[in-house]
């Protein structure tokens, strides 16, 4: 008993419940770990524990985790703590951990120990094959949702069969039945699974084979599982099968952070814990280590306003620290332009860039922030996304602007001469290519005069149809009779790009929003630019949103990302931007109370990232998706009390705080906007210039764009980098 109580004391310099927690071995244990709590320190500090104590051998533990990087980090952790033998504890994903079951075991489903695991684009591919033999239009039934369905079913354990019997007489039902039955006879003939059905076949493995269950029963003396609150009902039933025997099934999460609906995730796992498994000693992890005073006072203020919770109160022995800024901007550019001036200045009074996070509830928000801290030439990375110029729709859009400037743009044009499918294969391209070399003349030249070739016989009429459609929309631009917009719009009609991305992609709803994002994007254009708003500066503008610098992910740069991509990360100083009823939350969670509370547990979320100072932003207008509108603040900044906050910017719209909705107006994207009077053009090159954040430099060149100026520094401390004057705010010293 002393050598336990020795043992014990190596624990003694975590907190009072960390201790429980970690000695709490035997039973079903819930860890409640609150937002900063340490929970990953508990959890590896537990398998030491009960590795150290002589309770199980290291391969009798089995933590499973959400993420392979998650896993990675657990292994090395118990690895460092856990002495001899710990690296042969079990930490891995759910998927993971069934794929090596089943390569064990597979063959009693049907399966070799060689089974390929389709990802998401091998059952795009599978479905649409099967839609076709199935003679199923996807514009009746798209192959994304027939293999969303599919995944519903799988998480209930449903089979084709049992799919049928509740289709009764759904006809849309039906065939989602006869192309999950056909699917799955794929799959098997083809010895593959998806990634739903490493979970259901273990399950099944163990239903129908109860010397399989039993052996890993006795195998695995404890079981853990992190992230607990984002399970799915078929995980759940793993979980339980595999943990009946013994019993000793501890589960960590946060019930307040479950923000994973979309996925299938379910809260009724954590917060119904007690009442699946008896006898359940529930543990809750309140300190946190992380954020200010205020900012948790904050975070609890939201998050108690939700009913479908265990209840917590985090407390921190942190200062109080700042309040929390919440700044009201006239518009999304101006939003942007505060977060970008804000960041310069922390860095001129000595932060580092990395130390600040931009997180959104929707990446179409991205788009006006990158170019506010491009322009400011701010290093900065996306993560969990694209950079909005780098996103295949973004491109594809692009790459036709940039052909009806230069059709001669060989890498582009055939970028775009297939989308959308217009029955010109890579063969013919190779041949274009070829005979444009040999003539020395552009791709462009020879597609419109391919029945001149023999070689292009077969596809002439098909490439010549092609440049007809590119020489009317240059001829639309070249005639000054379009707007730059109106001419983004032509392309739009004539292309019929919208309904490629409705049929050929799984996430279509949002590269739509992207693409009328993108009209936003030239609506502003040509108000900033007014007359010298053309096509040529449009394009020059935009290459500044991706060549402005080459960024590593180990770089002093600023983080961007949406909330749900934030959980487990945190930050010095934390910007959500668009706290407005309608942006966050959403439009389509305000009238559904499961909605509204998961969007205020992502708040919750957001709010828990920061460390030291968190600023929340909304607008008087925002234009999002080519559309203007007028939002009121959202809801979970009135829920902050007042002494935590420090209001700045133009409150006036929000004077009012009762939920009424302005009427959407659609916003006239043809409507002609007088010219910007330029305002930065009394830079020259040769000029030794001063920033606060980059130092002194010297002009290198400037080159006027509409109401602004791009210039090129050199920085004595930082390098050459691209600036926008009116962004730069810069001293000139001579």
């Amino acid at each position: 008993m002393s050598n336990l109580n020795e043992l014990k004391q190596q624990f003694s310099s975590l907190n009072d419940m960390q201790q429980k927690a970690i000695f709490q071995t035997e039973g079903p244990v819930l860890i409640l770990a609150g937002a900063g709590s340490g929970k990953t320190t508990v959890l590896v500090n537990r398998i030491a524990y009960i590795i150290k104590a002589g309770l199980a051998e290291p391969w009798q533990i089995l933590a499973i985790t959400f993420t392979n990087k998650a896993a990675g980090e657990l292994k090395d952790r118990i690895e460092a703590v856990g002495g001899e033998g710990a690296d042969e504890v079990w930490a891995a994903t759910f998927h993971s951990t069934c794929a090596r079951i089943l390569r064990r075991y597979g063959d009693r489903l049907g399966f070799t120990s060689h089974f390929t695991i389709y990802d998401t684009d091998d059952s795009r591919r599978l479905m649409k094959e099967i839609l076709k033999q199935l003679n199923i239009d996807e514009k009746f039934l798209p192959h994304k949702t027939v293999l969303n369905e599919i995944s519903k079913y799988k998480d209930k354990m449903k089979e084709p069969g049992d799919v049928k019997t509740d289709a009764s007489y759904d006809s849309r039902l039906k065939y989602i039945a006869q192309a999950y039955e056909l699917y799955q006879q794929r799959l098997l003939t083809s010895d593959a699974m998806d990634f739903d059905d490493l979970i259901c076949n273990t399950i099944k493995l163990f239903e129908q084979n109860p010397d399989v269950l039993e052996y890993y029963q006795r195998r695995f003396k404890y079981i853990m599982v992190d992230e607990y609150q984002d399970t799915n009902k078929s995980q759940y039933r793993l979980i339980s099968l595999l943990s009946k025997a013994r019993n000793n099934l501890c589960v960590v999460g946060d019930d307040d952070q479950s923000i994973y609906r979309f996925r299938g995730a379910t809260i009724e796992n954590i917060l119904s814990f007690e009442n699946e498994f008896k006898g359940a000693v529930v543990i809750r992890l309140e300190q946190n280590y992380r954020s200010t005073g205020t900012i948790l006072d904050a975070a609890n203020n939201v998050i108690k306003n939700n009913q479908e919770r265990k209840g917590k109160t985090l407390w921190t022995e942190n200062p109080k620290g700042e309040r929390i800024t919440v700044h009201t901007a006239p518009s999304e550019r101006d939003e942007a332009m505060f977060i970008a001036r804000t960041i310069l200045d922390g860095v001129a009074q000595g932060r580092s860039f990395s130390d600040y996070a931009i997180l959104y509830r929707m990446n179409a928000q991205s788009n006006a922030v990158e170019q506010a801290l491009s322009r400011s030439g701010i290093p900065h990375r996306v993560i969990g996304g694209h950079r909005f110029y780098d996103r295949e729709e973004i491109k594809d859009m692009t790459s036709y602007l940039q052909v009806i400037n230069n059709p001669h743009d060989d890498i582009r044009l055939r970028r775009i001469i297939n989308k959308p499918k217009r029955a010109i294969g890579e063969a013919t391209m190779t041949k274009v290519a070829e005979i444009a070399a040999g003539i020395g003349e552009s791709v462009y030249s020879v597609i419109r005069h391919a029945s001149d070739y023999p070689t292009l016989s077969r596809a002439a009429a098909k490439l010549e149809d092609f440049s007809k459609l590119i020489d009317g929309l240059i001829e639309a631009e070249q005639s000054g009779d379009y707007s730059l917009a109106e001419l983004y719009n032509l392309i739009l009609e004539h292309t019929d790009y919208k309904n490629y991305l409705i049929a050929e992609k799984d996430d279509y709803e949002q590269r739509i929003e992207n693409i009328d994002e993108l009209s936003s994007n030239i609506i502003k254009f040509e108000e900033d630019y007014g007359e010298e708003a053309s096509l040529g500066a449009f394009l020059e503008e935009i290459s500044l949103m991706t060549d402005i610098d080459n960024y590593d992910a180990e770089t002093d740069s600023v983080v961007m990302m949406t909330l749900h991509s934030a959980k487990g990360l945190e930050f010095p100083i934390v910007f959500i931007p668009g706290m407005e009823d309608g942006v966050f939350p959403s439009m389509q969670t305000i009238m559904e109370a499961g909605e509204l509370n998961e969007e205020r547990r992502l708040a919750y979320v957001g709010i828990t990232r920061a460390k030291e100072k968190l600023y929340l932003i909304k607008t008087r207008e925002r234009m999002l998706f080519g559309s203007t509108t007028h939002n009121r603040e959202s809801r979970f900044v009135t829920e902050i009390p007042s002494n935590l906050l420090e209001k700045t910017g133009n409150e006036n719209i929000f004077a009012n705080h009762q939920y009424e909705y302005k009427s959407q107006q659609k916003f006239d994207p043809f409507a002609k906007k007088p010219a910007t009077q330029p305002t930065s053009n009394h830079y020259q090159v040769g000029n030794t210039v001063y920033h606060k954040a980059f130092g002194t430099g010297m002009v290198l060149s400037t080159t006027p764009m509409g109401s602004d100026t791009m210039l090129e520094i050199a920085f004595d401390k930082v390098g050459t980098k691209t600036l926008m004057a009116n962004f730069a705010k810069m001293e000139i010293i001579k």
